[in-house]
């Protein structure tokens, strides 16, 4: 039986809740992870070569896994899910499922087979450098069938999740923060360096990520079997969504290969400066984005199957306002206390000062974006759920031109930082966009307590940048002692103070209400 359509309100805020949780937990297992990685690795040649081997499989893990594999596999199996039943589903799953393995398989075998011609597309700067290139080939080499196991994982998870069970696909990359610390401290001693190490980390991780997903599938009635790959009428279906969605996510990755590209022609560090930068975005991203959109996703797909448009509308209003509630206090943190954080997380052993300031300004430019990347989440399911996985495309198109001429333009002025500035604008055209298109069509209105709380969230961000900027220069003799425990007691407080008044001013304006966070407390579903 497919899932009961409850509230939407109620089942939007839980379940995002319960995956944002979930994420959470592994994002600062991430945090340890780059900590130690920070320490041992630093930011030099080694680094950049693990950097981009660990960058490139998941370029195209958005190709093949959750990006445009899921917004057209999602909708799809939650209509059949609802229509005919879960053994239908199932069939589905595994027919998608043969077809995917088998590409994959040739995939990774032709990349394998050209891997020093593919890093010189992709990385061509390294070339300048034998032993950074060589490296960047080695590691590359091990993490890429990285690719195969986290495509699989992802097809396992949107059935879960298209079935209502969120937790485990949330908590899957977990595993892989557990592995790669995991390398750093039991197998660097007996591997040449730690990026060798990092590499087998990663290799592990996606193994140990697909085998907990099916254990998992397999408990939820959905342990899917392996079959000779066949175009049947609802894997063609599947296709032709696909299509325009793997389109839309080569645009996306047409800019992550760009900044890597670009990155690889910068002086040594430019790479690993994008990368810890990256990683502190991604936190309130994944957090809030990724949580946003893999709860919205299928939610949306069931409503709209079901008739209930105007349900589908007030869950992405909801979605959209809650993730701006908790995104805008994570970028105002990033804009103005951005090189404690990183000086303070990041700056220990071979990671020095210089590593920390030029990591700060990258991060400060992302942060410009993160409101519209997180946005991005809530507003291309709109299309998503109705299968429309080519108006997207366009929008990407647009973007992606943006994007790609501000990276020409800045690279020379603003190095790695200027890479950084072109992905937020391109990011606040696609999300302008997107939701321009939406309105246009009719298929999603603002609604007047959304309209009504965006200036407040604007005042609680402003007045915690201002609180931030205060306590940073009354603690700067913490934030910046010898001393590690004296510099976390130092980032700490500031963090707690920042987000007390954020807290305070959220509720005093309405932003949190007592029904919402009452909601939040009360039973979750079975994950």
């Amino acid at each position: 039986m497919a899932p009961p359509i409850r509230g939407p309100v109620r089942t939007v805020l839980r379940n995002i809740l319960s995956v944002g949780g979930l994420t959470l937990v592994s994002r600062v297992l991430g945090f340890l992870r780059d900590v130690l990685t920070a320490a041992l690795l630093g930011a030099g040649p080694v680094a950049d070569a693990f950097f981009v081997a660990f960058r490139l499989p998941n370029h195209f893990r958005a190709l093949f896994a959750e990006g445009a594999f899921n917004s057209a596999f999602v909708p799809l199996f939650s209509a059949k899910l609802v229509q005919d039943g879960q053994a239908a589903a199932k069939r589905f799953a595994e027919e998608v499922m043969s077809l995917l393995l088998a590409v994959q398989l040739l995939f990774l075998a032709g990349i394998l087979a050209i891997m020093p011609q593919f890093m010189t597309v992709f990385a061509p700067g390294f070339s300048d450098e034998p032993e950074k290139f060589r490296l960047a080939v080695l590691f590359t080499s091990i993490t890429f069938p990285y690719l195969l196991f986290i495509s699989l994982e992802s097809l396992l998870a949107g059935v879960l999740n298209s079935m209502g069970r969120f937790g485990a696909a949330a908590a899957a990359p977990i595993l892989l923060n557990l592995c790669l610390i995991a390398a750093m401290v039991l197998a660097a001693p007996l591997m040449p360096t730690v990026g060798h190490a990092l590499s087998w980390g990663v290799f592990a991780a996606g193994l140990a990520q697909f085998l907990y997903l099916y254990w998992e599938a397999s408990r939820a009635g959905m342990g899917l079997r392996l079959a000779l790959p066949r175009l049947t009428p609802d894997v063609k279906r599947f296709l032709t969504v696909l299509g325009p969605a793997a389109l839309g996510s080569g645009l996306t990755q047409i800019n992550l290969f760009v900044d890597t590209l670009i990155a690889s022609l910068l002086p040594t560090g430019a790479v690993s400066y994008l990368y810890y930068a990256d990683r502190l975005n991604q936190l309130p991203l994944g957090v809030i984005g990724i949580a946003v959109g893999t709860v919205l996703l299928p939610e949306m797909a069931r409503r709209i199957k079901g008739g209930d448009e105007p349900g589908a509308v007030e869950s992405q209003n909801r979605a959209v306002e809650l993730s701006l509630v908790l995104t805008l206090p994570a970028a105002a943190a990033f804009l103005v206390a951005g090189l404690p954080i990183v000086s303070v997380l990041f700056q220990h052993g071979a990671f020095g000062p210089t590593d920390a300031a030029q990591s700060a300004a990258t991060l400060q430019a992302y942060a410009l974006g993160l409101p519209a990347f997180v946005v991005i989440r809530s507003l291309v399911n709109g299309f998503y759920a109705r299968h429309d996985t080519a108006t997207p495309v366009r929008v990407a198109l647009a973007a992606t031109a943006v994007n790609v001429a501000l990276k020409l333009a800045l690279m020379g002025p603003l190095a790695q930082v200027g890479l950084a500035v072109a992905t937020s604008v391109a990011a606040w055209v696609n999300a302008g966009l997107l939701a321009w298109l939406l309105t246009r069509r009719g298929l999603f209105k603002a609604d007047a307590r959304l309209l009504r709380n965006l200036p407040r969230m604007a005042i609680a961000a402003l007045a915690m940048g201002g609180t931030l900027w205060l306590v940073q220069t009354q603690l700067s003799p913490w934030l910046t002692a010898h001393g590690l425990f004296e510099r976390l007691g130092g980032l700490v407080l500031l963090g707690l103070a920042g987000l007390l008044v954020y807290a305070v001013l959220a509720v005093a304006l309405g932003l949190l209400r007592r029904s919402d966070l009452g909601r939040f407390r009360r039973r979750r579903k079975s994950v």
